[in-house]
């Protein structure tokens, strides 16, 4: 333990705890004027998001304690994926059972009492474990096109289900984090880049085609969805301002009403009711409005830090697996972190995810603080094999 807690990379710790700092108090800040005039506590979410980031830091020592042979073992990922397969299966049976327990349209958690636990956040992490034990002890087979197609089988349908059981939810975020996760990790993994190319064409136009066919069938779901709704506001979110256009255009009177340097901590007009839930989806606007563009660039600066630092600590990994941990991670955090802040600048459909660490919530902030946990644990692996790499490159020189 001693030896572990030595080579702590900093570098990765310091960043996760500014930002847990950062999201405490912009949830409070986004969430107690609305608690406020519900009359409720103002500091109901700041309670429960300060409880969250507690077990997330728990979370986070287990990845960083646990033996990382653990976290690769056949019998733990397998596990693991069919506990997360049974989870997302169970909320579409509870969803078509019980559709009064649906929000907004979609059955996308189990709420056990405190909080609700979102399986899809318990999918990113498994399906990145998944990935890497799968594609690091096929890495050699990926260079012939035959052999790359027939090896990434597997991981394709196991990815391929969650996310459409995802999507059935429905919940679009989700599936496209799962879905560019997967493609992310299988370009990482050693496979040619154009094998890579040819793969990741098909599955466009396997997801192309897929789109077609649920759009010739009449699917009640598909035709009311809040997610299509989502999806025509980005389009045209001025024309429905008054409807679906709502959230977006708030956005961008939070961003402008921002300018460079803020309006200050507290005093956003957008969270008073303009934007809903402005302390999950739309955090980053209350940021931008209060902090300012400078605040905005600052908080995004210190996540893509974290992530090139993750990035840059499975480029220097020896080991296969290590690596591809760390590229799942990272490939995780950028891209939810882009559909997040996409969604908010009008430049991509919003999504509905979470901004990592900051955005309130609970399942989200333990996945990826196990995640940050993991990551120091393969820093902290590779730093000691170093270390004897060097002790014995010593002795042995002294021996001749």
């Amino acid at each position: 333990m001693r030896k572990r807690l030595a080579h702590i990379d900093y570098f990765i710790l310091i960043p996760y705890l500014v930002l847990l700092g950062i999201g405490i108090v912009m949830v409070y800040s986004a969430s107690s004027d609305i608690m406020a005039a519900a009359g409720k506590s103002p500091t109901a979410y700041l309670n429960r998001q300060t409880i969250f980031v507690i077990g997330g830091l728990f979370a986070a020592a287990l990845g960083f304690i646990l033996p990382l042979r653990l976290f690769a073992s056949g019998r733990f990922v397998r596990l693991a994926v069919g506990v997360t397969m049974a989870m997302l299966f169970g909320l579409l049976v509870m969803g078509y059972f019980r559709p009064d327990l649906k929000v907004n349209g979609a059955m996308a958690w189990f709420d056990v009492g405190f909080f609700n636990v979102q399986p899809v956040e318990i999918a990113k992490l498994v399906l990145v474990l998944y990935l890497a034990r799968i594609l690091s002890r096929r890495e050699e087979k990926l260079t012939r096109f035959h052999e790359a197609v027939r090896q990434i089988i597997a991981p394709m349908i196991v990815a391929g289900l969650m996310a459409m059981f995802v999507l059935l939810e429905p919940d679009t975020g989700g599936m496209a984090i799962l879905l560019f996760l997967t493609l992310l990790m299988i370009a990482a993994s050693g496979i040619k880049w154009s094998y890579g190319a040819l793969i990741m064409g098909g599955v466009v136009g396997f997801s192309i085609g897929g789109l077609q066919i649920m759009r010739s069938i009449d699917l009640p779901w598909l035709k009311q969805s809040y997610q299509i709704k989502r999806l025509l506001a980005f389009f045209h979110p001025f024309k429905l301002e008054n409807s679906v256009g709502r959230q977006l255009v708030n956005s961008y009177y939070a961003i402008s009403n921002g300018g460079w340097f803020g309006v200050g901590i507290g005093n956003s007009i957008q969270k008073k009711g303009y934007l809903p839930e402005p302390y999950t989806d739309f955090i980053m606007s209350v940021i931008t409005e209060e902090l300012g563009i400078i605040g905005a660039i600052v908080v995004l600066g210190i996540l893509f830090f974290l992530i090139g630092r993750i990035v840059l600590v499975g480029i220097r990994a020896q080991s296969a697996y290590r690596s591809l941990v760390c590229y799942g991670i990272g490939a995780w955090l950028f891209v939810q972190t882009l559909f997040n802040v996409g969604g908010m600048s009008g430049l991509l459909p919003i999504t509905g995810v979470t901004l990592p660490f900051i955005s309130y919530g609970g399942s989200s902030m333990l996945m990826l603080s196990a995640a940050i946990g993991l990551a120091m644990n393969v820093s902290c692996v590779e730093q000691v094999e170093r270390e004897r790499q060097q002790e014995r490159g010593r002795t042995s020189a002294q021996a001749k």
